[in-house]
């Protein structure tokens, strides 16, 4: 099997073994394929070698469905790591938090957006009243404004269309940051930076899953994720984007 190997010598501690606790993961749900491990150490992992091909609308609808049945696999509670995984979890080279919580709300505003304000800040990406309207909606997530009875599904985490790879084989995952979540945040970040045939994907979802009333109206609750993380590095435009989500989920509350 050919192999694409990774390499990172500044790699903080279990940064690749996290990766490929991830992949097995999300492999083991047996619904959007992902890519294979062949091997992982301290400073690289080595996996399958995906040959890319066209996007096509049939392997949009079927992505999307195995995308479905991939959260439906859950996860032990909000938060959680893979199983076995102990410690943070990695969003591109950034940690985050994988700690088990009962609820969504208080697991994504305190393990998911405001890890992120401060280096935002920073950076000079975000001011100071930004944060705050973002704190806000933070406390309105954290309080259960958006929780359901919904059980925790098994996220991919990192849904943007760079780890969405087009093979001949269908859609195949990499780069996860997999963890218990929210369905709808996987789709919101799709949504975020463009998908080809999302418009099939998600009609393909709903279908296997059925998504609850008012889900394209929560998109901008659940990109907050992704844009506080852009949000700390790489620019005061995801800054205001991130402001601007915050300030559309005050309004739903």
């Amino acid at each position: 099997m050919e192999r694409l190997v990774k390499t990172r010598h500044d790699a903080p501690e279990d940064f690749f073994a996290a990766e490929a606790a991830g992949l097995r993961w999300l492999a083991d749900a047996g619904g959007a394929r992902v890519v294979q491990v062949l091997e992982a150490g301290p400073t690289r992992i080595a996996l399958e070698r995906i040959e890319a091909v066209r996007p096509t609308a049939a392997a949009a609808e079927e992505f999307g469905a195995a995308l479905a049945a991939t959260h439906d696999a859950g996860a032990a509670a909000f938060g959680a790591p893979p199983p076995g995984w102990a410690g943070d979890i990695f969003i591109g080279r950034r940690a985050q938090p994988a700690r088990p919580e009962p609820t969504w709300g208080r697991f994504y505003a305190a393990q998911r957006v405001e890890p992120f304000l401060d280096p935002a800040v920073a950076a000079g990406n975000l001011s100071d009243a930004g944060a705050r309207t973002v704190r806000r909606a933070c406390a309105l997530i954290a309080a259960g404004a958006f929780d359901d009875d919904d059980a925790p599904a098994r996220l991919h985490g990192d849904l943007w269309a760079g780890n969405v790879l087009w093979s001949d084989r269908g859609v195949v995952l990499i780069d996860p940051a997999a963890h218990g979540g929210h369905r709808e945040t996987d789709l919101a970040m799709l949504a975020l930076f463009g998908c080809p045939f999302l418009d099939r994907i998600l009609a393909a979802y709903d279908r296997r899953h059925p998504l609850r009333a008012g889900w394209q109206q929560r998109v901008p609750v659940h990109q907050l994720h992704p844009l506080a993380v852009h949000a700390a590095g790489h620019g005061p435009a995801y800054g205001d984007e991130l402001e601007d989500a915050a300030e559309r989920t005050l309004a739903l509350g």
